[in-house]
């Protein structure tokens, strides 16, 4: 019983600095999206491909989570208005960013130049599900080498997707992914989460997903 206590309490305060995030976004009019995936899904490469195609209308900074090193960070910088890193290695939850992580990074952003936060959270499937952030949007990016049954291993992660984004659809051919089969898996745990088909490498998919992004962003 103690331990549920203790982490009931945990959860309880990330929630109030999470909410103290989306307080401190619509006080900016800044939407932030939470980014999710299993590592090699290709979540910054499919980031890139949004920054490019957000070009020029929309403001974007980006929070780049990862246990260690700068690689991600330096991959986006040129690309995104305002970057952010934060390292979780030597952190309690180095296994995916809480709220208390992204308070520290809005403070470091132009909060009042920017349109929308794109967090890339820690690569994983679990505990990026447990740890609200304030955001507006939770999208997570399954892509097809990793196989159609990830639905069924964590499923959480995708009951509380507001987005599912399918990556590297160029290799089905080469791969064992049953589209079908992964999107009944998802809807039986989410039935109205949209669906985006895409390839970060090539570009197919990408228009529908920022057409929906937009649509997320007040007054864009």
């Amino acid at each position: 019983m103690r331990k549920i206590e203790v982490v009931q309490n945990i959860l309880d305060a990330n929630n109030a600095t999470a909410e103290s995030n989306r307080v401190t976004l619509d006080s900016h009019k800044c939407a932030a999206i939470n980014v999710m995936a299993a590592p090699g899904a290709g979540k910054t490469s499919f980031i890139l491909r949004t920054l490019d195609l957000l070009r020029p209308g929309i403001r974007v900074g980006v929070i780049e989570g990862d246990v260690a090193s700068t690689v991600d960070a330096e991959k986006v910088q040129n690309a995104a208005d305002a970057i952010v890193q934060i390292n979780t290695r030597y952190m309690p939850e180095s296994c995916a960013l809480v709220a208390d992580m992204v308070d520290e990074a809005l403070k470091k952003l132009p909060l009042a130049e920017l349109d929308l936060i794109i967090i890339e959270n820690v690569g994983n499937l679990i505990c990026p599900s447990e740890f609200n952030l304030g955001e507006d949007r939770k999208i997570v990016i399954a892509s097809t080498p990793e196989g159609d049954d990830k639905p069924l291993k964590y499923p959480m992660i995708f009951s509380d997707a507001d987005a599912i984004i399918i990556n590297k659809i160029d290799l089905v051919p080469y791969v064992d992914f049953d589209i079908a089969k992964f999107k009944s898996s998802v809807r039986d745990l989410n039935a109205t989460v949209p669906f985006f088909e895409v390839s970060s490498k090539t570009g197919t998919g990408m228009a529908e997903w920022i057409q929906w992004l937009r649509q997320q962003l007040p007054g864009k």
